[in-house]
């Protein structure tokens, strides 16, 4: 069995509205997409910062929660 680090940091994605996609981007020189998921209204996805994964990014609306607090994407300003 793998030996799995949970020291890394988490967050937790909330889908707002269907079709909600979480890219992750890879670390190095060339930052790449390396993975892609698609939720519906009410899903949770848990997505994890590791040694390949430096960023993610959401297209959508969805609340984003994190040790630094909550976020949501796909709102302006004008709309909260």
């Amino acid at each position: 069995m793998a030996n799995i680090e949970v020291n890394s940091e988490y967050v937790m994605i909330k889908a707002l509205e269907n079709g909600v996609t979480i890219i992750g981007l890879t670390r190095g020189e060339n930052t790449k997409f390396h993975h892609s998921e698609k939720l519906d209204k009410g899903e949770i996805m848990l997505a994890q910062f590791t040694e390949h994964t430096s960023a993610i990014k959401i297209r959508g609306k969805a609340e984003v929660y994190s040790k630094h607090g909550k976020v949501i994407s796909g709102i302006v300003q004008s709309e909260i």
